[in-house]
């Protein structure tokens, strides 16, 4: 039994020693690679086609104030308020499908960013344990700023297109410094679903989506860009 605990309490020590080290080391470091990254290339290849993988990472200084503010406004309008969870949301979500609703996500900005960077996707109770735990960690260490620019950089905005800077140069010509209102709300609307939703050729049902979005950024308080 003492045998046990000794492993039981070593494996714990490695997890927490290991974790804390991950998001300490990528506080500083640009997450140039994710989970999701290396299961689309792989999806890819499986399919017969070479993998395809968009992604430039920029600064948060380099990115449009827009980039920001219409994501706040589409996924999540409290993040500058909580501490990585709206409970509120949460709640709601498991009474709409408690009442035979769509099913909908209420994962805040900060759990999104969590789940792209440090686990695999799926709804199992064990991913969504993690995600509680990674979330906790970048909210404490990392702070807003960290949590957005990492967001913005790393997260799915097309086929094979990874981060803000990759889905303007390749849907706008142009570059995350640059986006406007109107493209980033498009971006943004493309959020729950961009292998679906082409934000570069957005159908009648995105661009009122991405008119919503725009009216929504005028509530939502100004995200605080590095100088």
């Amino acid at each position: 039994m003492d045998f046990i605990m000794r492993w039981l309490r070593n494996i714990l020590i490695f997890f927490l020693v290991s974790t804390v080290t991950a998001v300490v080391f990528y506080r500083f470091v640009p997450v140039y690679l994710t989970p999701l990254m290396l299961m689309r290339c792989a999806e890819q290849m499986m399919h017969g086609n070479g993998p395809t993988l968009k992604h430039e990472w920029v600064p948060l200084k380099n990115i449009s104030a827009n980039a920001p503010q219409a994501v706040m406004a589409s996924e999540d309008q409290l993040f500058l308020e909580h501490h990585g969870f709206d409970f509120k949301q949460i709640h709601q979500a498991r009474l709409d499908a408690l009442n035979g609703k769509r099913e909908r996500g209420a994962s805040t900005i900060s759990q999104q960013t969590a789940k792209n960077v440090f686990l695999w996707q799926g709804h199992n109770w064990l991913r969504k344990g993690l995600e509680a735990y990674f979330t906790f960690l970048i909210e404490h260490l990392w702070g807003k700023q960290r949590i957005m620019e990492v967001y913005l950089n790393s997260i799915e905005m097309g086929d094979g297109i990874y981060g803000i800077e990759a889905v303007a140069q390749e849907h706008f010509q142009t570059n995350a410094k640059r986006l406007s209102r109107q493209q980033a709300a498009l971006v943004a609307a493309s959020l729950p679903n961009p292998l679906k939703r082409d934000s570069g050729h957005p159908t009648a049902r995105m661009q009122r989506r991405s008119r919503q979005i725009m009216h929504q950024m005028k509530n939502v308080p100004d995200f605080p860009m590095p100088e």
